[in-house]
């Protein structure tokens, strides 16, 4: 390997380990570490570990990766203006949906405003003057947001549980519920977030008199320091009401979740889904899925239209900026059965789900 490409190799692992909560000068394993759920045993808890319904190994390790990167292209910054702001509300049996950034969507349902895995911040990482720096501003001013009525949370990584924007949101909206997996509720309130509720998979909690919100497996991880893997619970959600079922994948790979979602609520409406980070594929396949799996997912949910997130906002692995839409626009054409319905909204973008 030539000298410049391992130089740029041992910075990328030494970076990796900033973020993961170590340095050189010898911080603990414990540094930015979140307390770990404690509570009785599960088919995906076993007393000290959150485990995936369907346990992989993924084909490459971290280090390899590392060691040989091939990265698709990213601008420094790709600067656009906010989207229109959205409506305060949507009538009852009505669903909209807004792509702010990353995965970040504003999801109106039935007169409850809902934001997922909400990042504003500059950076996703535990420090600011470190880590992955967005590469272009989110797409709805936070000033512009209607009243959000709950946060739902997928997991605890940097760029999906943001504390400074939870904390602002809570602000705002004092009145905001937060909703993540087992184990996030003491973290969360460590850092003065109020209204805190924790969820096991396939445990409900009313959001409205007629909406209810669901937690639903999920096949992904977490940390945010090197002591605490695994220690709480990743999930997926489901938003059902008189407009039928919403369904927001978090940060994923694919796995039988998707049917077990279709068979328990039925066809759902809207599908919100990852995209992005997939590559490379023998790394990242246990965790995030690629723009075809995607697709499959939508054709196991038997979504009525499906909107894609988890992009172009933060370089988080090694497919360029655009190459998940591209991917995912390639991978409906060449598809050769069902096709599902993909709306790729702009930043910013909301539109009404027939």
């Amino acid at each position: 390997m030539p000298k410049s490409r391992l130089r740029r190799a041992l910075l990328t692992v030494l970076g990796a380990f900033l973020l993961l909560g170590t340095t050189v000068a010898g911080v603990g394993c414990h540094a930015f570490s979140a307390p770990t759920y404690r509570g009785p045993k599960s088919d995906h808890f076993d007393g000290e570990q959150f485990h995936n319904q369907e346990p992989r190994k993924a084909r490459m390790t971290f280090f390899q990766w590392q060691m040989n990167r091939e990265r698709g292209p990213w601008t420094e910054w790709t600067d656009s203006p906010p989207g229109p702001p959205p409506p305060r509300h949507v009538a009852r049996g009505a669903v909209r949906v807004t792509f702010i950034n990353h995965a970040t969507t504003l999801l109106q349902v039935d007169g409850v405003n809902v934001l997922t895995d909400p990042i504003w911040s500059d950076r996703c990482s535990p420090v600011s003057f470190a880590g992955p720096k967005r590469v272009r501003p989110p797409g709805i001013r936070f000033e512009d947001l209607p009243p959000i009525d709950a946060v739902i949370l997928s997991h605890n990584h940097y760029d999906h549980m943001d504390v400074p924007t939870l904390k602002r949101l809570q602000d705002a909206f004092p009145n905001v519920r937060v909703f993540a997996g087992l184990g996030n509720k003491a973290f969360l309130e460590s850092k003065g977030l109020s209204r805190v509720t924790e969820l096991d998979w396939w445990q409900e909690v009313q959001l409205a008199p007629e909406v209810k919100l669901v937690s639903t497996p999920s096949q992904h991880f977490s940390n945010r320091g090197l002591s605490d893997r695994d220690g709480t619970l990743w999930t997926s959600y489901v938003l059902q009401g008189p407009s039928g079922v919403t369904f927001f994948a978090g940060d994923t790979g694919y796995g039988k979740q998707f049917r077990q979602v279709r068979e328990h609520f039925g066809p759902v409406r809207l599908a919100v889904l990852p995209i992005g980070a997939y590559k490379p594929e023998a790394f990242m396949e246990v965790i995030h899925v690629s723009p075809k799996e995607a697709v499959q997912a939508s054709v196991d949910l038997e979504a009525k239209v499906s909107v894609p997130m988890h992009y172009g906002t933060f370089n988080l692995g090694d497919d360029g900026q655009e190459e998940p839409v591209t991917e995912l626009k390639k991978a409906l054409e060449t598809r050769t059965d069902a096709k599902p319905e993909f709306w790729v909204l702009g930043f910013g973008e909301g539109r009404d789900v027939p």
